[in-house]
């Protein structure tokens, strides 16, 4: 496991963006993605009667929406041990295998960084 500090500027970033969204939207999680160009697209949960979102998979739906091409770092901030698989994968469609997915907990505090792979 990695410290936050040990974390580089870009990537505390995207950890306080997904912890500001979850906070401020009242939602199970919180989320940032990186893209290539250095743009970020912050998401929280989504739980309508008709759609079901995670706050990773949507930030990632953002960026496609968006125009990105690919992803170079992703964050959530749960409560859960591990991204899922579903998550994972998406951020992997976009970005490849090696593409970094930090967990944070509601506190910030990095908790695991994994690939998508």
């Amino acid at each position: 496991m990695t410290q936050s500090t040990d974390l580089g500027p870009e990537d505390r970033k995207i950890i306080t963006l997904a912890r500001s969204a979850r906070a401020r939207n009242g939602v199970a999680e919180g989320a940032a993605v990186r893209d290539e160009t250095g743009r970020t697209y912050v998401a929280g949960t989504v739980a309508l009667d008709s759609l079901k979102l995670s706050a990773l998979r949507t930030a990632v739906a953002m960026a496609v929406a968006s125009g990105a091409k690919s992803l170079e770092a992703a964050a959530v901030v749960s409560d859960t041990d591990a991204p899922s698989d579903e998550d994972r994968a998406a951020v992997r469609d976009l970005g490849g295998a090696a593409t970094p997915v930090l967990l944070a907990g509601p506190d910030g505090e990095l908790k695991a960084t994994v690939t998508a792979g």
